[in-house]
């Protein structure tokens, strides 16, 4: 049962601040509770109905899609199965790059530019707009209650994003200390501001964490090596997101900070797709997300096989993202979540495409094959694998104590034996592995694999 604090902060508080933001977020979560116990058949007619009148307004009200739907020969009125979504060409960063102005609806009120990505290449600029964020936000608030947390109470937010970093004015400061909620920047993990960041996690005894898995694996580790316990403040759940969810980062989040993790996938592009409950299901927004599972031609997958997440957002009709290929890696879980949810399943979040790696004969694996090695060799305390071409990958890597002669040819032995004999292993020694503009950490990052799994 929450405090008197939570419930006046989830039921007054939060809900005032939405109405004034012209924010539908309520109401949507209140419906997004009762559909979750649907069927998928009725949830499926559901998104079938959402599509329908989705590809009405924008078939209207935006210039990209008024051209492009006469010429995929769709009329919304006609659509009669979700499979219909695949007479549509897929929507690319590339594409919303070079239609940026045609996108935007006739109709839409003002839009909020964003951005994502950037890290390795051109950053994606787009628009959203109140419906879009109203939908987002009530979707990531019924997931928060899932596991008996509510708005309103104690958390730490580990961020690196600029749009929350740059908003901390007067008004936010206000609001956050009202929802009892503390933003740590995740640009920054010195081990000074790690210290910081122990203490308020300690003076503040909140009940839930969100951030990178990574960032919070972080301060974990820091606050291991300091001797500073963090299971005795009653932390129920630590929320992780925008970053692939290693096993090894789950055990030491759990065990450092005493509580549950809970996994969640989406982001600002492709909006809040899939969230996990307390019995293991990573349950997908099916009211507001059309997720189909692709292989690099584009073709569907059957249920259980691993492709690329492409998304059709159904609430995003001031700048639509319908069939807009993600990048990212997963599948399909065709199995019934014990939970009793009929929300479909994601299952094998395994990373972006550039998250994997190709070896000198095509071979495509997973990053962690490479990952491995460097786990497994004694002297590393935290290192980045960059594959530059198909000939050479740079390794970039902290050494600790016990790193050596022995330590340099086991990983490079290990790299060749992976990638190729005639790879070159370049091993960059450097005091500290930076984070990401995002403030996000990759262990993997690949020039290549982008290209072959398109």
């Amino acid at each position: 049962m929450p405090g008197l604090y939570t419930r006046v902060c989830s039921s007054l508080v939060f809900p005032l601040q939405e109405r004034l933001k012209g924010h539908a977020t309520v109401a949507v979560r209140r419906e997004l509770e009762q559909t979750q116990w649907w069927p998928a058949e009725r949830l499926a007619s559901l998104q079938l109905a959402k599509l329908r009148k989705l590809l009405s307004r924008v078939s209207v009200e935006v210039p990209y899609y008024r051209e492009l739907l006469p010429r995929a020969g769709v009329t919304p009125a006609q659509l009669s199965t979700l499979r219909d979504l695949a007479k549509l060409p897929f929507l690319t960063k590339d594409v919303i790059r070079a239609n940026a102005d045609r996108l935007r609806s006739d109709r839409a009120p003002s839009l909020r530019p964003y951005n994502t990505g950037g890290s390795t290449g051109e950053p994606l600029v787009f628009f959203i707009g109140p419906e879009r964020v109203s939908h987002d936000v009530a979707a990531k608030w019924r997931a928060t209650r899932w596991w008996d947390v509510d708005i309103g109470d104690p958390e730490i937010v580990v961020w690196g994003s600029p749009i929350e970093l740059n908003a901390q004015d007067r008004l936010r400061a206000i609001r956050d200390r009202l929802l009892r909620t503390q933003l740590l920047s995740a640009f920054e993990m010195s081990p000074a501001k790690l210290d910081g960041f122990i203490a308020a996690i300690r003076a503040m005894r909140p009940k839930m964490l969100f951030g990178y898995p990574s960032a919070l694996a972080h301060i974990a580790r820091h606050a291991r090596g300091k001797g500073v316990r963090m299971d005795d403040l009653g932390i129920r759940v630590a929320f992780v997101t925008a970053e692939r969810l290693y096993d090894d980062q789950k055990e030491l989040i759990a065990a450092t900070f005493g509580c549950r993790v809970a996994n969640g996938y989406g982001g600002r592009d492709a909006g809040f797709v899939a969230h996990e409950c307390p019995e293991g299901g990573m349950h997908i927004t099916a009211e507001d997300v059309i997720v189909e599972i692709v292989d690099r031609d584009g073709r569907p997958v059957l249920a259980g096989e691993a492709g690329e997440i492409v998304v059709t957002h159904l609430a995003t009709a001031d700048f639509p993202f319908i069939r807009y290929r993600t990048g990212d890696v997963a599948a399909l879980d065709d199995r019934r979540c014990p939970c009793g949810r009929g929300l479909p399943l994601l299952k094998d979040i395994q990373g972006r495409t550039t998250d994997f790696v190709v070896a000198k004969d095509g071979t495509v694996m997973h990053g962690l094959a490479l990952i491995y090695v460097l786990r497994e060799t004694a002297g590393i305390d935290s290192f980045k694998i960059v594959q530059e071409s198909l000939d050479q990958t740079r390794v970039l890597l902290v050494p600790g104590a016990g790193y050596g002669e022995p330590a340099r040819r086991r990983i490079e032995d290990g790299l060749k034996a992976r990638l190729g004999e005639g790879v070159k292993v370049v091993l960059e020694e450097v005091p500290r592995i930076e984070a990401e503009r995002s403030g996000k950490f990759r262990y993997v990052v690949s020039e290549v694999a982008a290209h072959s799994l398109r």
